[in-house]
């Protein structure tokens, strides 16, 4: 999920991919779904959380249940055609804009879906991550350490690295000392 830019047309949702396609999203793009829910999930936890009871009388039917979420949510926050910045950048992260919308100031989803609240907040199983990365542990050490597959390092790195829009070890640890995060 790299470099893609979305855009609404006739009320349908369109992507712009890093290969040049250009193509409507619908419930058959399973991964690029789940990509996006995932992101979702674990960033903006209200705007989920609103979705699902938006979206709710469409919960039996999962797939389609997933496409809704994730469609009303870039519709909200990246339905603008725009070359400048891509919706979704290299590193996954969101660039959200300002979508016309003729309810704005008055729809009772925003600030909740409609330009959401990320979340920082760093999990208990990021933070024994993290800290084992402070104190100069390799990506097997760790995983070794924590009975983590490496893969799942790898992940909860990353989402760290996301949540606090850093990108490599040397700006983690000058975060991690300015916040005190493993001062005794």
């Amino acid at each position: 999920m790299k470099d893609l830019e979305f855009y609404i047309l006739e009320n349908e949702l369109w992507c712009l991919f890093p290969d040049g396609r250009n193509e409507q999203v619908t419930e058959r793009n399973t991964e690029l779904i789940h990509d996006i829910l995932s992101q979702i999930r674990e960033f903006y936890p209200e705007a989920y959380k609103d979705l699902s009871i938006w979206f709710q009388r469409s919960a039996s039917n999962i797939p389609y249940f997933q496409f809704l979420i994730v469609e009303q949510f870039a519709k909200c926050n990246f339905g603008e055609l725009d070359t400048t910045r891509k919706d979704i950048d290299g590193m996954g992260i969101f660039n959200f804009e300002h979508v016309k919308c003729p309810l704005r100031g008055r729809c009772v989803h925003e600030g909740k879906v409609c330009s959401p609240r990320f979340n920082s907040r760093l999990s208990d199983a990021e933070m024994r991550v993290m800290k084992l990365v402070y104190d100069g542990f390799r990506i097997d050490e760790i995983a070794d350490t924590l009975y983590l597959s490496p893969h799942t390092v790898k992940n909860h790195i990353k989402s760290v690295y996301t949540k606090l829009k850093i990108h490599e070890k040397s700006e983690f640890i000058r975060y991690a000392n300015s916040k005190n995060l493993f001062k005794e």
